[in-house]
């Protein structure tokens, strides 16, 4: 027994052609010109014996997909089985190529079949043959589909219509439902499907803890089948007798909705899960031209496409959260009875699919995400560069190749940290300025501008913290005046000195310190947090207008640090800080992923604690205010020190909220 293969090397056919070798027989397969190497590596990776695979140069868009008429004469009556898997399986693929692809493919494979005197032709078609059909489609429904608009659906529809009435050999059809990974291994070879939204769960895990309930959605029901199950069924009704003519639903006979399916993947993924899911269908009394105007308006088409893009997921893909249709799967079942060939629960291998995803196929590991990648050869700045959270940012950025500039107000610190660096082998320019002196400012813009083109990543480090209750204030206003002129308007004069160069070479990168005070609404700092608040609106602000600019503004939302800024409070000697280091990690992190925010999950929980439950919020910053007194320099009282050795009550206080200042 002979077998003729086409798709052999796609991710069905592979399977399929595994399970075809534990039969008797040779099987040819169907490869294009130069793939000779690729065929090569997939029977060495699967372990298929060679002597039984024999390769037919060819093209699916060619008549009798290319193969030629000598090889048609060689293999014409020795082909028992006729399988053809190859089409496009991508709903994103242009109308075109699918086409191509799929309808012209299949008849020209029909052509072949006959050619070659085939005996059963085997044809995988899909369940996108229905459109969105609303109700159940059984096997034996086939005209009876509905909106068949998408390119995708159509030509599958029209090309099992081809073989339904053009096929003049024996034939069945197989409609496998969502092909995704393997049961036992998590295998697949590329996103597609339920893997799209994979990406934005694991950017909920890395905002919010696995416990936390979030809001979802509950969508229709989507029906997903592992790749061996449809290729053992497959293989098994390919070769029982009496089912010529049949159509066989591969699809799972219990789909689940996809609120269910993204929550059984947040499970594996250790992301939180949807306790409440909003129903889809909820939205079906807004009209479709209602709807279709909203949806094009070019602020909600651009804010749609930018968070689609950001998550990964194809603007195509969305059409599909209400799929309307289940599939009947009653023949199939008959065809498998007493195989012990079933649909495995999703449960039990869920896991498997998220665990190969994560180790195989997330896009992020794709990225270069080493610092010497995005900044060798660049212009970066950092303000406060001299020590802290700064000196270590320039140690490390220098060490990675960047042109580094390191600038703040006092001479010898600064140039030691210069000197230090070009010691260990990097590039260092120091600039001193008053970053206060909005001359000061501007005569440094001018100079780097002058001596470097520019920067390419400029980083707002520089700040003053002061750690007083308003009650202490009250004729202390030059406090505020003070960390506004320093860490809004200096960071804000710097911002506008080079964004124009920025603009012009539509690139460029802003990351601001900001603090997790911010977030959290500490009290105490008032003074330091309505500074860094004020350059924070400002980011978002400017974000907005520049982003199409190529211009990336990054803040991050910084915890506490044990640096010489927090040196006056002793009481941070017994409460859990970052070190500088650990704070230029993050620094490193913003500018290889280049996000809008980096915070703490405690930073971004006290931010949503707030907005939800405001009074209750402010109970626990009052606990706090209260808890720890202001020191003895916030009281003006010189020469004393308060409070040395923190309270067994703060420390327990400081470890539940860490990093927050108090």
């Amino acid at each position: 027994m002979s077998y003729f293969v086409t798709g052999a090397t796609g991710f069905i056919g592979r399977h399929l052609v595994t399970n075809l070798l534990k039969r008797k027989g040779t099987i040819y397969v169907l490869v294009r010109k130069g793939s000779q190497k690729k065929l090569d590596a997939l029977i060495e990776r699967m372990d298929w014996d060679r002597k039984r695979i024999v390769p037919v140069t060819g093209d699916l868009a060619k008549a009798r997909l290319g193969v030629s008429a000598d090889k048609a004469a060689e293999l014409k009556g020795k082909i028992k089985h006729f399988f053809h898997l190859a089409a496009i399986y991508d709903l994103a693929a242009d109308g075109p190529s699918q086409l191509v692809a799929n309808v012209e493919g299949t008849r020209n494979a029909l052509a072949l079949a006959d050619a070659l005197n085939a005996g059963c032709f085997q044809y995988a078609s899909s369940i996108a043959v229905a459109g969105l059909y609303p109700g159940t489609f059984r096997e034996d429904m086939f005209d009876e589909a509905e909106e068949l608009d998408h390119p995708y659906f159509r030509t599958k529809h029209d090309a099992e219509k081809v073989v339904r009435d053009e096929c003049t050999r024996p034939y069945r059809i197989y409609r496998p439902g969502v092909v995704v990974g393997h049961s036992k291994t998590g295998e697949i070879d590329k996103i597609d499907g339920p893997y799209y939204f994979f990406g934005a769960l694991k950017k909920l895990r890395e905002m919010l803890p696995p416990w936390m309930p979030v809001i979802g959605i509950e969508g229709g029901r989507v029906n997903l089948v592992p790749v061996d199950y449809v290729a053992d069924a497959m293989d098994h009704i390919a070769h029982k007798a009496g089912l010529n003519g049949g159509c066989f639903h591969l699809t799972d006979p219990n789909p689940r909705r996809i609120g269910e399916v993204l929550n059984l993947f947040a499970r594996a993924g250790h992301a939180p899960q949807m306790s409440m899911r909003l129903d889809a269908r909820m939205f079906s009394f807004v009209p479709a031209p209602l709807k279709a105007a909203i949806g094009n308006l070019p602020p909600v088409k651009r804010f749609t496409g930018m968070l689609l893009r950001d998550l990964g997921i194809p603007k195509q893909v969305v059409k599909f959260v209400t799929y309307p249709t289940r599939f009947d799967c009653r023949e199939t079942e008959r065809a498998l009875k007493g195989s012990g060939i079933r649909v495995p629960d999703l449960d039990d291998y869920a896991w498997r699919l998220w665990d190969y995803w994560e180790r195989h196929l997330d896009p992020s590991l794709f990225v270069d995400r080493s610092l010497k990648g995005k900044v060798k050869g660049k212009v970066v700045l950092i303000t406060g560069g001299s020590s802290g959270i700064g000196k270590a940012t320039a140690l490390k950025v220098a060490a990675a190749g960047a042109t580094t500039v390191i600038v703040a107000r006092g001479e010898e610190e600064l140039f030691a940290t210069r000197d230090e660096i070009i010691a260990a082998g990097g590039t260092c320019h120091a600039y001193t300025c008053d970053l206060a002196d909005m001359a000061s400012c501007d005569a440094l813009v001018e100079k780097v501008v002058a001596e470097h083109g520019g920067v390419d990543i400029l980083i707002n480090n520089a700040g003053r913290s002061i750690r007083r209750s308003i009650e202490l204030s009250y004729d202390r206003f030059h406090d505020f005046e003070r960390t506004m002129q320093l860490n809004y308007f200096g960071s804000l004069r710097l911002i506008m000195g080079f964004l124009p160069k920025m603009t012009e070479r539509r690139r460029g990168h802003v990351i601001n310190i900001s603090s997790i005070g911010v977030l959290a609404n500490s009290p105490r700092f008032s003074a330091y947090v309505a500074s860094k608040a004020a350059l924070d609106a400002f980011s978002r602000c400017a974000q907005g207008e520049l982003s199409g600019k190529g211009i990336v503004f990054t803040t991050i939302n910084m915890p506490l640090v044990k640096t010489p800024m927090i040196a006056p409070t002793k009481m941070y000697d017994s409460v859990p800080t970052l070190t500088p280091d650990e704070a230029g990690d993050l620094l490193v992190q913003a500018i290889i992923e280049r996000p809008s925010r980096i915070a703490t999950r405690l930073g971004i929980f006290a931010s949503v604690v707030n907005a939800v439950a405001p009074k209750a919020y402010e109970l626990v910053m009052n606990t706090a205010f209260e808890l720890f007194p202001d020191s003895a320099a916030a009281k003006g009282i010189k020469g004393v020190r308060e409070g040395e050795q923190a309270t067994s009550e703060q420390i327990a206080f400081a470890a539940l909220m860490r990093g927050v200042h108090w």
